[in-house]
């Protein structure tokens, strides 16, 4: 995934809560261009980390941070939630802490969204210099539910990959190594990533050899909330472009079974191969992209459902919308889409 729009473990304390409040997006009034904070400030030399963070926190009891949580479909959600700002610089140690069931995020959880980690689960965590966060669990930890052991593994590892400093996680248990889940044995090798995917769907797959996985985003919407989740599908090798997988994937659209919605209409189409040039890339659509509209409309769920999935490339910061070669396309609020939209840092707000 882009390094863009990943919260920075140091730089989180050290930011305004009210600017960070102002970067929503998916849900909140702003959909496009919303770059990262970039009101940040740097300690100096002989300056007191802990006076800086108290004068700074002065007015603000909470910033927000992505956790990977369970719905109750059993699909693991992104959810943005406000957590108090931490004593230290643990942040993502907080992340993690408040991934276990029956602790502090039990006031936070969204209707429908359960912790994922066993209830009085310990944890520590290092990060070292290379991106790997070494999460060590106490033993509590290997008491969860068979049927819950990839959810875990997924959760925990895109919670810490939100942070820039993490590429990826290696596991422990009681200060041991593990290779593998400890209740039903799930691989995990030396490191997860998120290369490694999340919410698998492999349906309509006949032959596993021949395809490749992208992560895209669906929709999942009923009377009472709607919010953005990531499925790992596999696509066929035969489309060698990564961008245009992606493409193909969210066309093809979710499971029949899963119970979500795609954001891209079975009339999507690139006229052209997409290309990418310092962190942008640019996709030409046909009329497709506009739906059942007959102006130049791209609506939220499209637009959204498509950033989210582009941006999860590791070379791609922005997405440059063109219709039939043209920059006239607009939001449904009537927001111009000429200039290229970005990564939010903060998903599923909750705010729709």
């Amino acid at each position: 995934m882009s390094k863009f729009g990943k919260k920075s473990v140091t730089a989180l304390l050290l930011t305004s809560a009210v600017t960070l409040a102002g970067c929503g997006w998916l849900g909140g009034e702003e959909k496009e261009n919303i770059d990262p904070p970039a009101d940040v400030t740097m300690v100096e030399e002989g300056e007191n980390l802990d006076d800086l963070e108290q004068d700074q926190t002065a007015d603000a009891s909470d910033n927000p941070q992505v956790l990977y949580l369970i719905d109750e479909n059993g699909f693991v959600v992104p959810q943005t939630l406000a957590l108090p700002f931490p004593d230290d610089l643990a942040v993502a140690k907080q992340a993690l802490q408040y991934l276990v069931q029956d602790g502090p995020v039990s006031q936070l959880l969204p209707d429908g969204f359960r912790a994922v980690l066993p209830a009085g689960t310990e944890v520590d965590l290092d990060i070292k210099e290379d991106g790997t966060a070494v999460v060590d669990f106490s033993e509590e930890f290997t008491t969860y539910n068979s049927e819950d052991e990839t959810r875990i593994l997924q959760a925990v590892t895109w919670t810490l990959t939100e942070f820039d400093t993490i590429d990826r996680v290696q596991f422990r248990v009681s200060g041991h190594d593990q290779t593998v889940m400890p209740v039903n044995g799930t691989p995990i090798g030396e490191t997860a990533s998120r290369s490694d995917g999340i919410n698998y769907d492999t349906s309509g797959i006949m032959d596993i050899t021949n395809t490749r996985p992208v992560t895209v985003y669906f929709i999942h919407q009923d009377d009472d909330s709607k919010y953005y989740v990531p499925v790992t599908k596999r696509v066929s090798n035969q489309v060698d472009n990564e961008i245009e997988a992606v493409v193909h994937a969210l066309v093809e659209g979710p499971s029949l079974t899963s119970g979500l919605l795609p954001g891209l209409n079975p009339n999507v189409a690139l006229i052209e191969d997409p290309t990418v040039e310092n962190g942008q890339v640019t996709l030409n659509f046909n009329d497709g992209i506009l739906g059942s509209f007959s102006s130049m409309i791209i609506t939220e769920d499209t637009l959204n459902s498509l950033v989210l999935s582009i941006t999860e490339q590791p070379e791609v910061e922005s997405v440059s919308i063109l219709v039939n070669g043209e920059t006239e396309a607009v939001t449904e609020d009537g927001e111009s889409l000429a200039e290229p939209v970005t990564r939010p840092e903060n998903v599923n707000t909750g705010s729709f």
